[in-house]
């Protein structure tokens, strides 16, 4: 119980008796929730005990050098181990924290402290009330975010996916889906600005286009934005910012019908539809093969400096640049790190999100990894600004402000999982049966669970 004591002192939390992990962890935080605690003290808490488990997709062997590389020391010297999972997929560490809940493990036993997420899978956590708190804006570093609602710039700090974020979770990371297209096979007075455009390119040049299959993230965010473009009533992404309960059934199905009828007339026009079966890359990086091959002629997926980094590793041809596709519907967010509610060290978990928070973490990430900064650059000092903006690679065909005056949000959470089964059901099944029907059967589950 040595440790424990430590804890107990070092935090001011309880006087020195031998009480439960789980007790411990509990009143550490409702202390730092409530604002009782000096960030030393979080500090010292951390050192106690002594690492952190953060579970994030490590996917990217780049990020990972970046972890092993720069974050791994830098937790050591504030006295954490840094323990990295890497995982395929964020549900995983959800369903995780979720089975570790159900078998009735609080904060302190679990085995998650920090995960990476953003949209469905935050929903789902907090829907589930498995989050630790509001603590982001009590971080130090929460002075690099904009959180006055009054500007409009703070909407991706404060609502994630549609999904109010009340400080559960601090960003880290921001990201734009973006079109680039191959300049050797597409002109610049070729290019398309809106899926009309899109249309009649490829009536021209029938199968030099794919997106990616739903339910993968990058098809639905492409689905999304041609849902926001077709919208009947011309305001775009707004009514998609609401929660299924909000919207109904039979709103949503209005909504969406126009942008669905559009999807299944594009398909015969999409890679293997001239030959009578559209095929739908599984992933990014089938996508991307596609276009390093000169099979089709622009692709979409998230990636602000993605074009800078994939033509630099020959993933992407020299001839690829981004384009404004499509214009003012260009579904930007932030991905962000959370703390779930029954977290092991919950004080190294607040010292991990601070260290992500900072500008030289932020700076280090841009330069060796090339993943967008997640702290807002008008909130930073004139010297720290300019040393976000020197990390930045370049962009290619286009600017970093076209790029900002043609964002728009992502979808609300809880619509996801249904426009993803419209779409299962819709267009790769080509049901026959009334647009409303298919809308109806889709939402029944989402709508249960609200």
């Amino acid at each position: 119980m040595i440790r424990l004591a430590r804890t107990l002192l070092v935090s001011c939390l309880l006087v020195s008796t031998a009480i439960g992990q789980t007790d411990l962890a509990s009143r550490f935080q409702s202390d730092f929730l409530q604002g009782k605690l000096a960030w030393e003290s979080v500090l010292e808490a951390a050192r106690v005990e002594g690492e952190v488990q953060f579970f994030y997709w490590g996917g990217d062997d780049n990020l990972n050098i970046w972890m092993d590389t720069v974050v791994v020391p830098a937790m050591a010297e504030l006295g954490v181990t840094l323990r990295t999972n890497r995982i395929t997929g964020t549900k995983d560490a959800v369903d995780l924290v979720l089975a570790e809940a159900a078998a009735g493990k609080g904060i302190g036993d679990g085995s998650v402290d920090a995960i990476w997420l953003n949209g469905e899978n935050f929903f789902t956590l907090k829907q589930q009330g498995q989050l630790f708190g509001s603590f982001a804006q009590a971080l130090p570093n929460s002075v690099h975010f904009e959180w006055d609602e009054r500007d409009p710039r703070s909407t991706l700090n404060l609502r994630d996916f549609g999904t109010p974020t009340e400080g559960m979770e601090v960003p880290w990371s921001g990201e734009q889906y973006v079109c680039v297209a191959n300049r050797r096979l597409m002109s610049v007075d070729q290019t398309p600005s809106d899926f009309a455009g899109l249309r009649a390119y490829l009536e021209a040049r029938p199968g030099k286009f794919a997106y990616v299959k739903p339910p993968h993230y990058l098809g639905n965010t492409f689905v999304q934005q041609v849902l926001y473009a077709f919208n009947p009533d011309g305001t775009g992404a707004l009514p998609f910012q609401a929660s299924i309960s909000e919207l109904g059934t039979e709103e949503l199905a209005r909504l969406i019908e126009p942008g669905f009828v559009y999807l299944r007339e594009l398909e015969p026009l999409l890679v293997g539809g001239p030959q009578g079966a559209a095929r739908y890359p599984e992933d990014g990086a089938a996508a991307d093969g596609l276009f390093r091959n000169s099979e089709i002629h622009l692709t979409c997926g998230f990636g602000l400096y993605a074009v800078a980094t994939k033509r630099a590793n020959g993933s992407y041809p020299a001839t690829a640049e981004e384009i404004i596709f499509p214009a003012g519907n260009m579904i930007k967010n932030k991905n962000y790190l959370a703390i779930p509610a029954n977290a092991p060290n919950p004080a190294a978990a607040l010292v991990l999100a601070n260290y992500m928070a900072s500008v030289d973490a932020q700076v280090t990430r841009l330069e060796l990894v090339g993943y967008p900064a997640g702290i807002d650059p008008w909130r930073l000092s004139a010297e720290d600004a300019a040393k976000l903006e020197a990390a930045a690679p370049p962009h290619f065909g286009v600017t970093a402000a076209e790029l900002d005056a043609n964002i728009a949000p992502d979808t609300n959470a809880s619509l996801v999982d249904v426009i993803e089964a419209v779409w299962l059901d819709y267009i790769e099944r080509r049901s026959d049966e009334p647009f409303a029907a298919i809308v109806a059967r889709a939402t029944a589950p989402a709508l249960a669970t609200q």
